[in-house]
């Protein structure tokens, strides 16, 4: 196939297409770039090298200002002016890297002919964000499952179950669900259209920004809110749509105000409606509910994994790409539990020497490409965590290009500081190479003990190990011993959870029990929303020492997280080529036995 020269955006984002997505059927050429020869070329090292440097300069300041305690806001202007000279950088370098010419319109074309897959509900005018999946494609998903099942849960041993999809809201809000997933959102007043608050106010800054007609004062204040933007309440973005009289930028009319938009699909469960629920926003939280029965399952053995096939909800404000952002997906999830204190692998040995693309935090502030080292001097060098981490990131690899991806448009990225969760120590997103820019396929994160320790907190049932001491070790004891009689007659229904939420205090929480109940006669003991009020007749409080052969550990959690939906874009959009002028699938994508996908010629 020869390479054609076409124009081309600078920018190749995910979301460079988002609105074209089953809107625009012009057929557009959309240049797929090939980063590893090209980048090896000194000539274009050349012409990187300025903006290259000018990264590493921000970067270092980023840095300092970290180090020296600089003011929050300075740091965030710092942080933005490093986004705009990494954007500046990657736009050079997909400018300078030669491509090959994909049809994005007629391959959407080709799916649909052929019933890959169609929006759903079509013959009523469709629903954004929703598809249904043709024969085609459900045999493509199922292979594509079926070779995920084998690769990990059969060949690693772990652990699968299938948990409910709907999810009750106390175990969401424990896991940060109900007060992380709500975004601020406007609409239209007129057409109803909806718009993620935080995104349009953005847009229309960037947009007044870009005009040279504005003054520097109006654009400097334009920079300093888009900074802000991402610490600003409910009544800061709405004081900043009125300060800039926002309309709708599709039709001009007047927008609302300011709401909240929860992410979540919300339910009732059962007649009675008191029972607020959710459909699930991922798959893990039915693994940690369940983590007491896997320990028990597994012999009260560490480490162990446990994995989920099943589908998950995000009420998506404004899905426009396709399978990438929908409001139902499929998710494959591993929860592999180990000892916080050792996070090696038995089987670490077997991939050291895989070769991977990993493009890490300090590459992205210094403005270099990604490298392509071994797995195992990653983590000698500590570059990735540990070797748990490392271990499932080279089969997530080896799984990838089993299942077709071309491994020269593969790599792993490494989340910066800025964009680390609060609870992960590490965490790599496997991305390929698409006509939509870098995907994310596949997260693998180091969650630590923070599901285990929320769940914990909120119901009083203790998600914790035992793990063997070398030699037995006397310990101080302050234990609280309730008098279940008189919380039984006292609480009712409720004594099982207060019996079970006084276990689980900690030695530091039992301490300030006694010192209460010494002091003041009572204490005020806080479960979930609830609080109860024990006293000193409830809860006897005993110090003592004793001998123990075992120590009790939350465990640590190391996340594989796949998204089948992006797998399955990924695998059509790099095997599909033009081919005697007739758009056409491969067979097969990389020839490989064991292949995920299946025959197309049907």
């Amino acid at each position: 196939m020869s390479l054609e020269q076409t124009s081309y955006p600078k920018a190749l984002h995910r979301s460079a297409y988002k609105a074209q997505w089953g809107k625009n059927k012009k057929h557009r050429n959309i240049k797929l770039q090939w980063y590893l020869d090209t980048m090896s070329d000194p000539k274009i090292e050349e012409v990187l090298a300025p903006l290259r440097a000018s990264v590493k300069e921000q970067g270092d300041l980023v840095r300092k200002l970290k180090a020296e305690g600089a003011p929050d806001l300075d740091v965030k202007k710092a942080v933005a002016e490093l986004k705009t000279r990494k954007k500046l950088l990657e736009d050079k370098e997909l400018s300078l890297t030669p491509n090959i010419t994909f049809d994005r319109a007629k391959m959407e074309d080709l799916l649909k002919r052929r019933f890959f897959f169609d929006q759903s509900f079509a013959i009523y005018g469709g629903i954004t964000g929703q598809f249904d999946f043709g024969p085609m494609g459900c045999a493509f998903k199922a292979n594509l499952l079926q070779l995920w099942r084998q690769f990990f849960v059969l060949e690693e041993q772990m652990l699968e179950v299938d948990c409910s999809i709907l999810t009750p809201e106390p175990v969401l809000k424990a896991s940060g669900h109900v007060d992380r997933f709500a975004d601020l959102m406007v609409k239209d007043t007129k057409t109803g259209e909806c718009f993620r608050l935080d995104h349009l106010i953005k847009a229309h800054l960037e947009k007044i920004s870009a005009d040279k007609k504005t003054a520097q004062e109006v654009k400097d204040d334009c920079q300093d809110i888009i900074i802000k933007l991402d610490g600003m309440n409910k009544n800061e973005m709405a004081a900043v749509m009125q300060k800039f009289n926002m309309k709708s930028p599709l039709t001009g009319n007047d927008l609302t105000e300011p709401i909240e938009f929860n992410l979540m699909f919300a339910t009732q469960i059962g007649p009675s409606g008191l029972i607020k629920g959710f459909l699930r926003p991922e798959t893990a939280q039915g693994i940690f509910v369940n983590f007491k029965r896997l320990l028990e399952f597994n012999q009260g053995k560490l480490p162990f994994a446990a994995a989920q096939i099943g589908n998950a909800f995000r009420n998506e404000i404004s899905p426009r790409s396709g399978l990438i952002r929908v409001r139902e997906f499929t998710m494959a999830e591993i929860e592999h539990f180990c000892d916080p204190k050792e996070k090696s692998h038995p089987k670490f040995g077997n991939v050291r020497n895989t070769e991977m693309l990993l493009y890490s935090a300090c590459n992205q502030m210094d403005g270099k490409p990604a490298e392509r080292v071994t797995i195992g001097s990653a983590v000698d060098k500590r570059l990735v965590a540990n070797e748990t981490l490392g271990y499932f990131m080279a089969r997530i690899q080896q799984f990838l290009v089993k299942s077709g991806v071309d491994p020269n448009r593969l790599r792993f990225r490494q989340h910066m500081a800025n964009e680390m969760a609060h609870y992960a120590c590490d965490c790599w997103d496997a991305e390929c190479l698409t006509s939509y820019g870098w995907i994310e396929c596949v997260g693998c994160a180091d969650r630590s003990a923070y599901d285990l320790t929320q769940h914990t907190q909120a119901t009083g049932v203790r998600l914790a190990a035992e793990k063997k001491l070398p030699e037995p070790k006397i310990v101080d004891v302050c234990e609280a011993t309730p008098n279940k009689g008189i919380l039984g007659k006292t609480f009712k229904k409720d004594a099982k959870a207060i019996t079970d939420a006084l276990a689980a205090l900690s030695l530091d929480e039992v301490e300030a029990l006694g010192q209460k109940l010494e002091g003041a006669g009572a204490y005020d003991l806080h479960i979930g929303d609830q609080t109860f009020n024990v006293n000193k007749d409830m809860v006897d409080v005993k110090k003592y020492q004793k001998t123990v052969h075992v120590e009790e550990i939350i465990p640590s959690v190391i996340e594989p997280s796949f998204g089948s939906h992006e797998m399955y874009t990924t695998g059509t959009m790099q095997c599909f080529v033009k081919k005697t002028g007739m758009a056409q699938l491969l067979r097969t994508l990389q020839k490989s036995k064991g292949n995920a996908n299946v025959a197309w010629n049907r």
